[in-house]
């Protein structure tokens, strides 16, 4: 079985995950969120969606059993393992922006996006063409009259985990992320693995 790759606390990498290959992202410590994204590899321009996701999935409320959809509204992952079961996709990666935004009191960091960005860039992908991020394990209640939102801090034990099954040849970005209120105000690592032999 493979071993667990392990992000550092607010950093990110990408690397490939072929077509009905699984990649598991688990929360070692508890208590953070990992930012994905995901691309086709033959075409990066074809990527995450969470629009499309929305519509086709007719829920924001994803996770075990449920597919992540693409911009050209094709399946690019399929959720098939989930212990928490809490998840955002309305958020976008936190960004130099976000933290003069919301913590002007903070040394302004990068955030997901930047390390996302600069993980990336090798496969050909720039700072425009990334979408809005599936933020595993972020715990983001929508009121249901007011339609506000909240971060809250995450809700995952050391040893959670959720498990994707590529449904075609994807370049996939990941992090452990950066911003205060998504993580409960500590930040952790994240770990991943590539699992081929499903």
């Amino acid at each position: 079985m493979t071993m667990f790759e392990r992000i550092q606390p607010r950093s990110g990498v990408a690397f490939l995950v072929p077509q009905g290959a699984c990649f598991e992202v688990v929360d070692p410590d508890g208590g953070q969120v990992s930012d994905l994204l995901a691309f086709a590899s033959d075409d990066p321009r074809e990527a995450l969606s969470n629009g499309r996701t929305f519509d086709y999935e007719e829920t924001i409320k994803l996770g075990e059993g449920n597919t992540l959809w693409s911009n050209r509204s094709r399946p690019l992952l399929k959720i098939v393992k989930d212990t928490v079961g809490v998840h955002d996709f309305l958020l976008t990666p936190c960004s130099k922006a976000t933290f003069r935004h919301f913590y002007p009191d903070k040394p302004v960091h990068r955030g997901c996006f930047g390390n996302l960005a600069a993980a990336l860039k090798p496969f050909g992908i720039e700072e425009d063409d990334l979408p809005c991020a599936f933020n595993v394990f972020m715990n983001v209640p929508v009121d249901g009259v007011s339609g506000a939102l909240e971060v809250k801090p995450p809700v995952s034990k050391s040893g959670d985990i959720i498990r994707f099954r590529a449904e075609c040849d994807l370049i996939i970005g990941l992090t452990a992320c950066s911003a205060y209120a998504s993580n409960g105000g500590s930040f952790k690592p994240i770990d991943y693995r590539v699992v081929t032999d499903v």
